[in-house]
Parts: structure tokens; C-alpha cells; sequence
């Protein structure tokens, strides 16, 4: 186990690529592994937070309040299959608030220390871009996931993300790298997804998880009731692929502390 809390952002600057079913579904896995597990909603839209049943509308603080430091973490904390740091709409306007502040790139990254002895892992589900909101979670981070959609243009912004961080572990967090890149949306019956999946592997090789996640109507299905497709559908395909990724991010995440600790 994690000696404190492994923090993951999941991020790609290109919007619907499974970042937000990554988030919840890979922390209710870990969860069932025996892992405490808290999720970090940093999406203005609030789908992680809203796709585990929660009322974004009668939220009385969030994400936003954190940030700007009129709120502890703790009290933002909801409880539903894993613990859920919430955000309203309110958070689109937290990079504005945050660009004049001093130690702008570290709000979150302060949010994180004052809860991290109480978790093994906490994920972080970003928005789709390179602004402040994802900046903060890459200095919050030790490692970062990508969910990757099958298709070329998702590979041309998974280039980008790794040009985005070069600064980042120059300037802020030496610390951070990819943790891993994690093909989603996968159809291997077309030519363009096997294609694809064949050029991720040659460029990034032992980065690309084993685990591919593919389509289901139970990823739309899941988050109107409020729930992990884990538990929607337990026995399900989208049900096994996570679990497969939670025992990978496990080996990689927790092998490492073990090499380190030997």
C-alpha cells in the first residue's frame, strides 16, 4: 500500500475521451481493492460530481471556495461509492479569481495536503484545456493518466500533453510525470482503432496500459442513475475493463513504492 495518498490527474486537453467515466470508475475499482479513494471534481461542467447523484444546484461550497481559500477541503467532501470533492458551475470562474493571486499554480496542490493522510489515492478529473485549473492539478500530482480516444486527432493532442508538462516539471513539479496512457473508446473491428492503437504502442510502448476501453451504452447509461458503471452493471464489460485498470495502476503505482522502499 501507498505509504500517503498517490495523487493522478487524468487529463487531455481534448474534450470526450472517457476522462470523467475514467475518474469515477478507476476510484470505485480501486475502492473495491481496498483502497481509500478520493476523486477531485476540477471540471467547471461537474459531470464527475454530478454522475455520482449529486445536486450541483443546491451545493452551498465547492471546488470554487477551495481554491480561493474560503473553504477547507474537508467540507467539500461528499461521500457516495468513493469520496467526492464537489464543484458547481461557479468553478468556471475560478481561473479568473486565481490569476492574480500569489502561489496561483499551487491552490489545489495546498487543498490536497490538508486531506492526503486520510486516502491511499486521489484522482483528479480535469477540464479539456491547458488553463490554470489543469496547470494546478499537474503540480498537485505525482503522476498523470490520459485517456486517449482511439482516433488521430486524440493522438495529436496526447503529443501536446506531453509537450505541456516539459515546463511544468521544469518550473513547478519535478515530480510529475505520465503515469500511464489509457486507450479509450477502442472498436478493434475498424481499421482506424486498430491503426490507431498500433501507433500509440510504437510511440509510447511501455506507457499504454494493457487495458482498452471500448464502447458501451452502459457509460451513458450509468451516470443518470447516479452511479459507477461498476455498479450499474457489476458483471458487465465496462465493469471488467476498469477493474483491470485499477490492478494496473496498482502494479505500477505501488511496485514503484515498493522498488523505492527495498
Amino acid at each position: 500500500m501507498p505509504r500517503s495518498a498517490v495523487t493522478i490527474a487524468l487529463a487531455n486537453q481534448k474534450g470526450g475521451v472517457a476522462k470523467t467515466t475514467s475518474t469515477v470508475n478507476l476510484g470505485v475499482a480501486l475502492k473495491a481493492r481496498g483502497r481509500r479513494v478520493l476523486a477531485v471534481d476540477l471540471d467547471p461542467q461537474s459531470n464527475l460530481s454530478m454522475s455520482q447523484g449529486i445536486d450541483i444546484e443546491s451545493l452551498r461550497v465547492g471546488m470554487y471556495d477551495v481554491l480561493l481559500g474560503n473553504a477547507p477541503m474537508k467540507e467539500i467532501i461528499h461521500t457516495r461509492e468513493i469520496d467526492i470533492a464537489v464543484a458547481g458551475i461557479e468553478l468556471a470562474g475560478a481561473e479568473l479569481a486565481l490569476s492574480s493571486t500569489i502561489g496561483r499554480e499551487r491552490a489545489l496542490e495546498r487543498a490536497i495536503d490538508t486531506v492526503k493522510s486520510n486516502y491511499d489515492y486521489i484522482l483528479i478529473d480535469t477540464p479539456p484545456s491547458l488553463g490554470l485549473l489543469t496547470i494546478n492539478s499537474m503540480v498537485a500530482a505525482q503522476g498523470v493518466i490520459v485517456p486517449v480516444q482511439c482516433e488521430y486527432l486524440s493522438l495529436r493532442g496526447l503529443a501536446q500533453r506531453r509537450e505541456t508538462l516539459a515546463p511544468i516539471r521544469e518550473h513547478l513539479n519535478p515530480g510529475v510525470d505520465i503515469l500511464g496512457i489509457l486507450p479509450t473508446m477502442y472498436d478493434g473491428r475498424t481499421v482506424h482503432g486498430r491503426d490507431a492503437l498500433a501507433v500509440m504502442r510504437e510511440n509510447f510502448g511501455p506507457l499504454l496500459f494493457r487495458t482498452r476501453v471500448g464502447k458501451t451504452i452502459r457509460f451513458a447509461e450509468a451516470p443518470v442513475e447516479g452511479m459507477s458503471v461498476i455498479k450499474f452493471d457489476p458483471s458487465g464489460q465496462g465493469s471488467r475493463w476498469y477493474k483491470r485498470l485499477a490492478n494496473e495502476v496498482i502494479d505500477r503505482v505501488e511496485g514503484e513504492t515498493k522498488k523505492a522502499a527495498a
